[in-house]
């Protein structure tokens, strides 16, 4: 109880009390992915049950961008099971970070790896953030994926970095690494040149036909543990959001309270995120307002823009 309660104090000494941010995912593109992460159903190395899709219409995502407005999202998170993009993709997803930002809303991608002209063009477009999980300790990581490297992921952040672009990343507890390996993990995100700006914990919802879900043979790490890695990634970067991302689906109110009680302050909005359930907004409503917790409005990246006329400097919301 005193991690919790440290990771509380921490947490208060840098946001406002009481208060989250709130994001919605949506798959822009599902399924296919060249890549063998162990853990995830998009993967066209496993037999899953999934079904591919391919990028959806500029107008869908739109509407669900609308909807995650109204319903009280301030970031709406856009994710494509993709290696990395390829040049034809790049008009599509300027334009839904460019549309998407104009809703007043903060926009996030996940797109795969990142060269550094890709992560400059989007920061061009206005993205706000861009999502690179590390995923799990350097030792680890060769038991969870095979064809992409961790120092391929530590470039593509570092390209998100140069480029002026919030880093979102984090990774997956509870496929079957160590709590050593789950510290190696928060030490690593805390070492980068600047940690990232937001933080997603996951628990690993595991998914039929993957091998990481085969090696598990139905356990899961327990909730505890969870708690307590949150706790820890409060304290080791005290200033980055840290989000309840995947994995809260089964959880009572009372261990959702105890993740935030441990210096979460952001958790991902909607029944659906990418490929796994989540929980419902309506309960999700329910339990904020029991707990008293209020929602932090939406604060897009601001650029700076030359009047082609004038050739004056400014600054623009985008």
């Amino acid at each position: 109880m005193d991690l919790l309660l440290q990771a509380q104090h921490t947490l208060r000494a840098h946001f406002p009390a009481n208060t989250v941010q709130v994001s919605t995912l949506l798959s822009i593109k599902t399924g296919n992915c060249p890549e063998d992460c162990g853990y995830c159903s998009q993967s066209g190395h496993h037999d899953t049950d999934l079904q591919a899709e391919k990028k959806i219409a500029i107008e869908q995502v739109l509407a669900e961008a609308k909807r995650a407005k109204a319903t009280g999202a301030s970031r709406f998170c856009m994710g494509a099971a993709w290696k990395h993009p390829h040049d034809r993709d790049m008009p599509y997803v300027l334009e839904l970070v460019r549309e998407v930002k104009a809703l007043g809303l903060e926009t996030c991608m996940t797109l795969g790896m990142l060269t550094a002209n890709q992560a400059q063009l989007l920061a061009d477009a206005g993205l706000d953030y861009y999502n690179h999980n590390l995923d799990t300790s350097r030792d680890y990581y060769p038991q969870i994926v095979s064809t992409r490297s961790y120092d391929d992921r530590l470039d593509t952040l570092a390209h998100v970095r140069q480029a002026g672009i919030n880093i979102c990343s984090g990774g997956i507890i509870g496929m079957g690494e160590s709590r050593d390996d789950r510290i190696d993990l928060l030490h690593a995100l805390a070492n980068l040149p600047k940690p990232p700006e937001s933080i997603p914990i996951n628990r690993l919802v595991a998914i039929a036909g993957t091998p990481i879900a085969d090696k598990l043979e139905g356990t899961r790490l327990p909730v505890l543990e969870w708690i307590r890695t949150i706790a820890v990634a409060r304290l080791a970067c005290p200033t980055s959001y840290v989000r309840i991302a995947a994995g809260r689906e089964d959880l009572t109110d009372a261990e959702q309270a105890l993740l935030l009680m441990a210096g979460a302050n952001s958790f991902f909005y909607g029944a659906r995120l990418l490929t796994t359930d989540n929980t419902s907004q309506s309960h999700d409503d329910a339990l904020m307002a029991e707990l008293g917790l209020n929602v932090e409005a939406a604060a897009p990246r601001q650029v700076q823009v030359t009047d082609a006329v004038s050739g004056r400097i400014g600054s623009l919301a985008v």
